[in-house]
């Protein structure tokens, strides 16, 4: 546990509703249709709304790494230190879990298909990743490397030097874009460049600063949802095309607002007071006055067991959980619930659940292997 004064962030729920989330996405992929009958029509609202929900994994997972990894605490930590641990924790899994995918994408999806395997597949696999979920490792990557540098920043800025490194931000990744899509007024992308995920690390160290209450982040996490919902809706029905899930999109405003008020949420959950404001250290030893950081939440101690469970394995099931539920829409056992064959507003809950629960499962199982606990992750 970092020892920094306040309130504790439950870890393991963060983790554990995020994971969740991301299945739920997924689950929902598969049940879209394009047809426009009143049926689908309702069919696409519906797995919609889920999609909406879903999107809020992977915001999770950022907010979260950046209020661990952005501590002021941790400005100490050397480089080289930095990234063996988390060549430890990302690579091995990365290696292992990359091979298993490019077995499946090659052995059983090419096959299917009638892809021919060649040598330009098997390099693009490695610069992108072997399957389509592994851009999220890609983007840690991409936000490790920056990653001393933001220490430097977040341990010796102020409290308005941060808001105006997230305003910068808001603006360049999500105004912007916003306002060229609901008018034709484009601005040149040149004048804001701090755009892209770095806010949302930034972002999730700043908001253990923060303290709003609980009905409020419930009210702002629905309304953010609603709006992604009704906006995707919107789009779709008006411009379509390749804007259709604009609003879905990580960086869109609403699903910004509705990722921060939820995770704002899950931490208010475990019980708070008050929070000190942000303040500038006045030296690299002395820590901001953040939340501190805790595993488990109060609560049933069965249901603690389960979030740490799950907790503990979010890496290897966000890499696995895409060959179980395929396995299940595609009918690759002889059986098959999709949006063929189940109601949607059963079906995707279900099949995330199930997902869920198998992966979680095949993942225990081989961690009780010799030598795959560390590969697995």
């Amino acid at each position: 546990m970092f020892k920094e004064r306040g309130f504790s962030v439950p870890v393991n729920l963060i983790r554990t509703v995020a994971i969740v989330g991301v299945i739920l996405l997924h689950a929902a992929n598969d049940l879209t249709s394009q047809q426009m009958n009143w049926f689908e029509i309702i069919r696409w609202n519906t797995v919609d709304v889920y999609q909406s929900i879903g999107r809020l994994g992977v915001p999770l997972f950022l907010l979260l790494t950046g209020a661990l990894l952005l501590q002021p605490s941790k400005l100490t930590e050397p480089i080289g230190v930095f990234f063996k641990k988390r060549v430890a924790r990302i690579g091995l899994p990365f290696i292992f879990w990359g091979a298993i995918f490019f077995a499946w994408d090659f052995l059983v999806i090419h096959q299917i298909n009638g892809q021919p395997i060649t040598s330009s597949s098997i390099l693009q696999g490695l610069l992108t990743g072997p399957y389509y979920q592994f851009w999220y490792l890609y983007l840690l990557l991409g936000l490790y490397l920056v990653t001393p540098i933001l220490r430097i920043v977040m341990a010796h800025a102020n409290r308005d030097l941060i808001k105006y490194i997230l305003v910068l931000w808001f603006l360049g990744a999500t105004v912007v874009p916003t306002v060229a899509l609901v008018t034709p007024l484009h601005l040149d992308t040149n004048v804001l460049t701090i755009t892209g995920y770095v806010g949302y690390f930034i972002l999730g160290a700043y908001l253990l600063t923060i303290q709003i209450s609980r009905s409020k982040l419930a009210l702002y996490t629905v309304v953010g949802i609603a709006l992604t919902a009704i906006g995707t809706y919107v789009i779709a029905a008006t411009v379509g095309g390749t804007e259709m899930y604009f609003f879905q999109g990580y960086l869109s405003p609403t699903l910004i607002l509705a990722a921060c008020s939820l995770f704002l949420l899950l931490i208010a959950a475990q019980g708070s007071t008050s929070v000190q404001p942000f303040q500038a250290p006045s030296s690299p030893e002395k820590d901001l006055n953040l939340k501190k950081i805790s595993s488990n939440p109060p609560g049933n101690s069965k249901a603690r067991k389960l979030l740490r469970l799950i907790s503990v394995n979010t890496l290897p099931l966000y890499l696995f959980h895409v060959m179980v539920l395929e396995t299940i829409q595609k009918g690759y056992l002889g059986f098959a619930f999709n949006g063929n064959t189940i109601n949607s507003v059963i079906g995707v809950p279900l099949n995330t659940v199930i997902t869920l629960f198998v992966s979680l499962g095949i993942i225990v199982g081989l961690k009780k292997v010799p030598y795959l606990k560390k590969l697995v992750g």
